[in-house]
């Protein structure tokens, strides 16, 4: 840990061999933040480069409190959000009247890349929502300021992907269970 500390006090000072260095042990691990946040791989791949440009632009800023990796995975959400709130138009439409049912996905026979194909094919904004919830752990509020949305449209667009992922998995399962009865 030591060693990150002074990785992160040479970063302040614009060394740029500490700055390689910082890049190597992270850039892996949150590339697959980017991967999520992305539309495609060359897509993650632009917004891990932009997000470590802001980086070490903002290392200054961090306190030494809280973790690093959680700092840097924070500005590399954001980094790929508002990329992409400059390429896309959102249709704005109010959705807390929709109902929220919950759905039980069984996940032990599917892949990792399967499941990961799911979640990259669902609509922008269910994806979005999908993963600052499910998988980063942000609340709906969080969420609804992050994408300039309401609380409810959150909610009703994490139901909506949970339900498409839902569709999705049971349709490979019936395909598949067709293939073996064959």
């Amino acid at each position: 840990m030591v060693k990150i500390k002074n990785l992160i006090l040479n970063c302040k000072k614009q060394d740029r061999k500490a700055q390689e260095q910082l890049y190597r042990i992270y850039a892996g691990k949150l590339f697959g933040v980017c991967l999520k946040y992305s539309d495609n791989y060359q897509q993650a791949e632009d917004n891990l480069q932009d997000g470590f440009i802001t980086i070490f632009e903002k290392i200054s800023q961090y306190k030494d409190q809280g973790s690093f990796e959680g700092w840097m995975k924070r500005i590399l959400i954001n980094t790929a959000l508002q990329k992409h709130r400059q390429q896309k138009v959102y249709e704005i439409r109010n959705e807390e009247h929709l109902e929220q049912e919950e759905v039980e996905i069984e996940t032990e026979d599917l892949s990792v890349d399967f499941l990961l194909e799911c979640v990259q094919s669902l609509p922008d904004r269910y994806r979005q929502v999908f993963n600052l919830y499910v998988m980063d752990g942000f609340s709906h509020k969080e969420i609804a300021e992050f994408l300039n949305i309401s609380e409810g449209t959150s909610k009703s667009n994490l139901a909506r992907a949970r339900k498409s992922l839902k569709d999705k998995i049971e349709k490979n399962q019936n395909i598949q269970n067709s293939a073996q009865s064959i």
